[in-house]
């Protein structure tokens, strides 16, 4: 549905995109994830034929972007993180605007009463844009991205600047959407992407450093090889008993929370369960677990990693989720 080769974007010495290559398969939700300043507005921009790209190759349904603008772009429909609205248009002035410079040969009222009803706008097409909460001028952008009905939905931060309720119903309509259109959605957020998107491709300054299922990052995040563990002991001598068991990584002091009791978070090595062993070394002493929680390494963790600057490989080639992240494992994604 989309193939993206060697695309670079440079504006006079700065390069903003360097050298992307990635597939998008038809039906699939792909999250399109980096820090802020990574290079993923470029991206968008270029896949939608906004801008050019100064070396690469962007093709849309079997179209070449730059070569078959117009058979490319007709398969897609675009949210920039800016929705392109006209405040003094009511949102009804502004969506049959939008029909018509799309050049749209759908019977007119029905489609667009069928596109409101969609994005759930229909009770609010006599009010004028300026007049309407964000949240529903995004589903007005919304809107005007759906009203060539587009096989492909390229969203740039739809959930900016939202209140919490707000981008709930956002996600929402995202996956309805998502049920009958392949869909790249953009974003710094990394719960956004998880709700919603079955895939994850990861730029950082510019660079693809992940590619990998969204099952993966999650069962990345799951694995239980870190704990936070109270226990009832002398606190001096914890994290050095508890350092010497066989298996374990690391021990961190995190203070006491009640009288006699240390909190300490422990991580082991990722093929040990250290939970045993760590009963046995505190029943040889006397001392008492009163509290072991599974933590995991968090999705955040991963996350930063990734963006990490060191993590940029010189060939271009993007990590995989274990050399990401050395304490799990996780297998990689078939696009790879």
């Amino acid at each position: 549905m989309i193939e993206v080769t060697g695309l670079t974007k440079r504006y006079g010495k700065k390069t903003a995109v360097d050298n992307l290559t990635f597939t998008v398969r038809r039906g699939e939700i792909v999250g399109f994830l980096g820090p802020n300043g990574a290079g993923k507005s470029t991206t968008m921009n270029m896949l939608t034929g906004y801008i050019a790209p100064t070396v690469g190759t962007v093709y849309i349904n079997g179209y070449n972007l730059m070569d078959a603008p117009e058979q490319a772009k007709e398969s897609v429909g675009y949210l920039p993180e800016i929705p392109p609205l006209y405040m003094d248009m009511t949102v009804n002035e502004y969506l049959n605007f939008v029909f018509g410079i799309k050049k749209c040969k759908f019977p007119r009222r029905e489609h667009l009463n069928e596109v409101c009803e969609v994005v759930r706008i229909s009770h609010v097409r006599h009010r004028m844009i300026r007049n309407l909460s964000k949240g529903y001028r995004q589903r007005v952008g919304l809107a005007q991205a759906l009203i060539n009905d587009p096989k492909i939905l390229i969203l740039d931060e739809p959930t900016v600047g939202l209140d919490p309720k707000e981008i709930v119903e956002i996600r929402n309509l995202i996956q309805k959407l998502g049920q009958t259109r392949t869909v790249i959605l953009s974003s710094h957020v990394l719960s956004e992407i998880q709700s919603v998107c079955e895939r994850v491709i990861i730029v950082n300054e510019g660079h693809l450093v992940a590619d990998a299922l969204t099952e993966d990052l999650a069962r990345s995040a799951a694995a239980n090889s870190r704990y936070a563990v109270r226990i009832a002991a002398p606190q001096d001598q914890v994290v050095p008993v508890l350092s010497a068991i066989p298996g374990m990584l690391k021990v961190e002091l995190q203070g006491s929370m009640e009288p006699g009791t240390v909190d300490v978070m422990i991580e082991a090595d990722k093929d040990v369960d250290i939970r045993r062993a760590l009963f046995e070394e505190c029943a040889k002493r006397g001392w008492y677990i009163l509290v072991i929680t599974p933590v995991g390494v968090s999705l955040e963790d991963i996350f930063l990693k990734l963006v990490d600057p060191s993590s940029i490989r010189p060939e271009g080639e993007p990590l995989t989720l274990d050399q990401a992240t050395p304490e799990e494992s996780a297998k990689e994604d078939d696009a790879q």
